[in-house]
């Protein structure tokens, strides 16, 4: 993850230890040529998962994902009995088979005062299948620097695995085996769920196949401070209760509807009881067709350094003219590299950018995700807020750099 955290810095990093050092606004509130004045646009509805050329024989991977027209059906389901449903057990009879556990092995090397000692080491992990032809989602870390991976699925073949492509940032990982016909789970919606929503988590802990436990989803929208994790990595997690212990990453997490809602991945360092977290499925699906395509994410870059404007203090507030009280959203742009998108577009420190592309901003880390996953060379139109006047520039987005 060294390289990782040093190209996330360089890209939009929101980066603590940046020195703000913002000008006064009084002489320079000029827009960017091309400017049109205007407020921040109002979100837009996520693009729908589309499957990409993936399998062997050149055909198109679709993803069994629910149908868009039914969502507003799709809320409060579990409350329309009991407060607690009286069992999990139909959800976890249809998703059970397409949970597999995954066994690695890895070279390591012991270094002791007077030898060097390679031997293999043994890993485990879970995953589950998203195409009737083979292919697995896990989490990066189950299979990273594994020499042999082999897939048991839930009627005791093993196979053979293949890694397609993994994407260190974000710890997902794709693997193919060679089967046919396999049960693949739906992909749900995670920005739907919400806090307070029972889910279901099955999985591999401690080597114990196919457990499943129950919770419900304790928070959203956890990032690496919360999880004590790598500042290197993108974080966006669903925090749950359900139970969630070493060999349930990669394994699914399930909505009331058996659709996966996420990745589970991780406990809290630490060890604290009853807090996990997992990877939301709507960022798996950003982050799959690439994956499945290249084998990795080409990621693309604004050209910023940035700092959520909650954490701007008062006297930085009144230094953008942002009046007391005034509820700003986005992320504030502390430092603008020279000759990356941003200054291409005429931005400059101090500038606010309140939506990309429609989507509003409410933190700095969901404008370094979807800067970064936008593409390089697309035109995006940036809301953007300098002292009091608010206009949209578009911008052309450059290639992340690992520097």
């Amino acid at each position: 993850m060294g390289k990782t955290a040093a190209f996330l810095a360089v890209l939009l990093a929101g980066t603590l230890a940046c020195d703000l050092r913002l000008r006064s606004r009084s002489g320079d509130d000029d827009l960017p040529p091309g400017a049109k004045t205007a407020e921040p646009a109002a979100p837009a509805a996520p693009a729908p998962f589309e499957g990409v050329p993936a399998n062997p024989d050149g055909t198109s991977l679709r993803l069994t994902t629910p149908p868009s027209a039914d969502a507003p059906s799709r809320r409060r389901d579990s409350m329309s009995g009991s407060a607690q449903p009286a069992s999990f057990a139909s959800i976890v009879h249809v998703a059970d088979p397409s949970v597999v556990t995954i066994k690695t092995k890895v070279d390591q090397i012991e270094i002791s005062l007077f030898a060097r000692r390679r031997y293999q080491a043994e890993g485990l992990g879970t995953g589950f299948v998203v195409d009737k032809n083979g292919v697995i989602l896990t989490n990066n870390h189950v299979v990273e620097g594994a020499r042999e991976i082999l897939v048991k699925l839930s009627d005791e073949r093993e196979l053979p695995a293949q890694v397609v492509g993994t994407d260190p940032t974000t710890d997902i990982a794709v693997v193919r085996i060679d089967a046919k016909d396999l049960q693949p789970l739906q992909l749900g919606d995670s920005d739907s769920i919400e806090v307070g929503d029972w889910v279901v988590a099955i999985g591999n802990p401690y080597g114990l196949s196919h457990t499943v436990s129950a919770g419900i989803v304790s928070a959203k929208g956890r990032t690496r401070k919360e999880a004590s994790l790598d500042p290197g990595g993108y974080y966006d997690f669903l925090q749950t209760d359900a139970s969630i212990n070493p060999g349930n990453s990669g394994g699914p997490l399930l909505n009331l509807r058996g659709e996966v809602v996420g990745m589970n991945s991780m406990i809290r360092a630490g060890g604290a009881q009853g807090i996990g977290f997992a990877i939301p499925i709507n960022v798996i699906k950003r982050v799959l067709p690439p994956l499945l395509r290249d084998g990795h994410l080409t990621r693309s870059a604004l050209g910023i350094n940035i700092i959520d404007v909650r954490e701007l203090s008062k006297e930085e507030r009144h230094e953008l003219g942002l009046p007391d009280g005034y509820k700003a959203n986005g992320a504030v742009i502390a430092e603008v590299l020279p000759g990356g998108a941003a200054d291409r577009a005429g931005l400059k420190q101090g500038d606010i950018i309140a939506s990309f592309d429609g989507t509003r901003i409410e933190r700095q880390e969901q404008l370094i995700w979807l800067a970064s996953t936008a593409g390089v060379g697309r035109v995006v139109a940036l809301g953007v807020q300098r002292g009091a006047k608010a206009f949209e520039v578009n911008a052309t987005l450059g290639r992340l750099t690992e520097r």
